[in-house]
């Protein structure tokens, strides 16, 4: 039986463990200690930083695995590169999962390759930051350089909220230093798909759904298909393959953040993974495939098929909690209701635990996921997912 180690056990990677058992592969999941929902579906546990290289590398070879993978994460990214290389495993190239998970190697790799995407500076002292924003022009984006999900990003609009932009964004990195980007007034959109022997194999844009915590934009979900002309899509794809080109990934699936404006595309971000937010599941629906399945078979060297003869919209949205609260009990009726309507549905969280209140993309507190064109049902959805929830505080999760 093939054995398969998938990096990370948290609700983002449960979907990936559960596919790969089906395909009747031997799973391992690598994660540290903790309450994540992976370690019961898999075979076998590790239990390892997914970020210690060596750690995960011996293990693996202990383990003779096949194929090595992740969805949903850029933190276990690195390692998966690191892997691929010293086991001759299909896979992201280590250096090109080193550029994807430090937004500015890859800001400097874009500029390089052509691609187009805002100005861009790195910024080691607050000084530095106020000088590099003044010649950049306000607003401007102080960004982490190796967080994902919105956290250690600030929209500053002048120099007196950069002291405490400064502040937090350092706070949330384990760098030194910050990326200073140009704030572009555009749409933002997501694109998602796969990279296979140095060719664009699936290329999937998106809508994006975000909601606010105070002074930060959240990812929210996603709604496929996005609507373009002709010239826009051609425009968005060969960007994407700019990008690709110039990061260097290969052999994986990648999620990417632009933005659009009239037909113009600037490349915000490109990752060498799955997205998260429901993403595979939206692209299994949309497609008509199972996106785990691709990622699973790309990972044992398989090179599978993105073939599709039609495309189903569909769209999901995440359920986040305001201020918090202990989860008391959980009404089954809205969720039988879910049920009768074909709409699924997560909950993160069981009677008893504590909701985390909203800072970041990662406080979410479940999920629904439809096939529909219709953002008032999804929203319809996600207020029973809601109406589910009992708190002990007099606050309620909101959409």
């Amino acid at each position: 039986m093939k054995k398969l180690m998938i990096l990370g056990a948290g609700i983002y990677q449960v979907p990936l463990i559960q596919k790969a058992k089906d395909m009747g592969l031997y799973t391992i999941a690598v994660s540290i200690p903790g309450p994540y929902p992976g370690f019961a579906c898999a075979d076998e546990v590790c239990y390892l930083d997914t970020r210690d290289q060596e750690a995960v590398l011996a293990a693996a070879k202990e383990k003779k695995i096949a194929g090595i993978c992740t969805s949903g994460t850029d933190v276990a990214v690195r390692t998966i590169g690191f892997v691929c290389n010293a086991l001759h495993l299909p896979g992201i190239p280590a250096a090109a999962a080193i550029t994807v998970t430090d937004k500015w190697r890859m800001k400097e790799a874009f500029a390089k390759g052509g691609v187009s995407t805002a100005r861009f500076h790195k910024v080691t002292s607050l000084t530095e930051a106020l000088s590099t924003a003044r010649g950049i022009g306000y607003p401007i984006c102080l960004k982490a350089v190796d967080k994902s999900g919105s956290r250690g990003i600030r929209k500053v609009s002048d120099p007196f909220e950069m002291k405490h932009a400064w502040e937090l964004c350092m706070a949330a990195t384990d760098q030194n230093y910050l990326l200073v980007e140009e704030y572009l007034q555009a749409e933002e959109i997501g694109v998602d798909g796969f990279v296979q022997n140095h060719r664009l194999s699936l290329c999937v844009p998106h809508q994006k759904f975000v909601c606010r915590s105070g002074a930060v934009c959240i990812p929210s979900g996603h709604r496929f298909p996005y609507s373009c002309s002709r010239e826009l899509f051609l425009e968005i794809r060969h960007q994407i393959e700019l990008a690709v080109a110039a990061v260097g990934i290969d052999n994986c699936p990648f999620n990417a953040d632009l933005f659009v404006r009239n037909n113009q595309v600037w490349i915000i971000e490109i990752g060498g993974r799955s997205g998260a937010t429901c993403i595979p599941e939206l692209m299994s629906i949309h497609c008509g495939f199972d996106y785990y399945e691709k990622m699973i078979l790309s990972a044992l060297g398989e090179a599978p098929s993105f073939d599709y003869q039609s495309l189903t919209p569909c769209m999901a949205k995440l359920l986040f909690c305001p201020e918090g609260g202990r989860l008391t009990d959980i009404n089954p009726l809205p969720l039988e209701q879910l049920k009768h309507e074909g709409v699924q549905y997560h909950l993160d969280y069981s009677i008893g635990d504590c909701l985390p209140a909203v800072t970041n993309g990662t406080d979410r507190v479940g999920h629904v996921i439809a096939a529909t064109d219709q953002e008032s049902e999804i929203d319809r959805a996600l207020r029973l997912l809601n109406q589910s929830l009992v708190l002990e505080s007099e606050s309620s999760p909101q959409a």
